[in-house]
């Protein structure tokens, strides 16, 4: 319990929660962090202050990129366990700059992978998304489907880290959980996320984009609940399936110490509900703007999620009201409204 946990993306939206359920565990913390300006640095400037209040907490700016840096900071805290939220993020930010994706998402990550195989990690939970499902129709989602048709440059960057991962536990025995997050939401949130983004536009009197004419399905699952499945996941280290077989492989699990699960709520929303409970939550009515489908994007998510609940007796089931009112009250609270 006094060995630190590296939790890399700290000021970011998952990272900052995950860290603070360690910190309240009673976990000692360093966060790591490029503090980049992909979106308002202010926001995550204010987590950050957060963090900082905890005196088992320790904040080290640095770029994954930068190999150097990172193998330093590696060789000095000798992490043995470690948390990887820090990514290059967006669909659609994608399409427009794909080689921050190459950077952030794979560069950074062989990173983190060198200084895990060099300093004795014994367990590395790193994020991945349930873009990767991609051109997959069969609903929901389980992650014993093969995921090879990405539509989107990200989507294909976090199935790359999933078999970069795996390259690592089969050849140096790391134990390695990649987790599938399905539409995170919740307090303090990205600008960038559909629900930040309609929040703004609805108190704002600005149009919301309703991509697909609204006829969109996704699986909100709410930050308290995925910041739970990681820490419960991080001390329950994969220890390879002794009955994988390499004629009928099962995409989520292998010989090697390293195992997949989807992250989600198990119950896709309707978007257009989802608009609904803001207008609510707001007391106004979001002037909508229906529009065709976005290049990259996918009509419905919906995460099979029976794996997580088997091995760790938690499946996330915060339901979209109560979490709507959550998040809707931090907005305005953070926002002075």
């Amino acid at each position: 319990m006094h060995e630190a946990v590296l939790v890399t993306g700290a000021a970011g939206f998952i990272g900052f929660h995950v860290a603070q359920r360690l910190l309240a565990a009673g976990r000692e913390v360093v966060g790591l962090d490029s503090l980049n300006s992909y979106y308002d640095p202010k926001l995550k400037d204010a987590r950050l202050d957060i963090l900082n209040r905890e005196p088992n907490f320790s904040f080290a700016k640095l770029d994954l990129t930068d190999r150097t840096a990172t193998k330093v900071l590696f060789d000095r805290h000798r992490f043995p366990l470690v948390v990887h939220l820090a990514a290059q993020a967006g669909v659609r930010y994608s399409l427009e700059h794909p080689h921050a994706y190459v950077d952030a998402n794979l560069e950074g990550f062989v990173n983190v992978l060198e200084g895990c195989r060099h300093n004795g990690c014994k367990h590395l939970v790193f994020a991945s998304s349930s873009s990767v499902y991609g051109a997959n129709t069969k609903l929901p989602f389980s992650v014993q489907d093969n995921v090879d048709h990405p539509v989107s440059l990200y989507a294909a960057s976090k199935k790359a880290n999933e078999l970069m991962a795996h390259a690592y536990s089969h050849l140096y025995q790391i134990p390695a959980t990649g987790l599938r997050f399905f539409t995170v939401y919740g307090p303090w949130s990205r600008p960038d996320m559909a629900m930040f983004i309609f929040a703004k536009a609805i108190l704002g009197g600005q149009p919301i984009k309703l991509f697909n004419h609204g006829n969109m399905r996704r699986d909100f699952t709410y930050i308290d609940d995925v910041s739970q499945a990681v820490v419960r996941l991080l001390d329950r280290p994969p220890r390879g399936n002794p009955d994988w077989r390499g004629d009928e492989p099962d995409p989520a699990s292998s010989r090697a110490p390293w195992k997949i699960y989807n992250i989600g709520n198990n119950k896709p929303e309707e978007l257009m509900h989802v608009v609904s409970l803001l207008e609510k939550e707001f007391g106004r009515t979001a002037n909508k703007e229906m529009l065709p489908m976005q290049p990259g994007d996918v009509p419905a998510t919906y995460a099979d999620v029976e794996d997580l609940a088997r091995d760790i007796g938690f499946r996330p089931a915060t339901t979209i009201e109560d979490g709507i009112a959550r998040f809707a009250k931090w907005y305005r609270e953070y926002h002075k409204i």
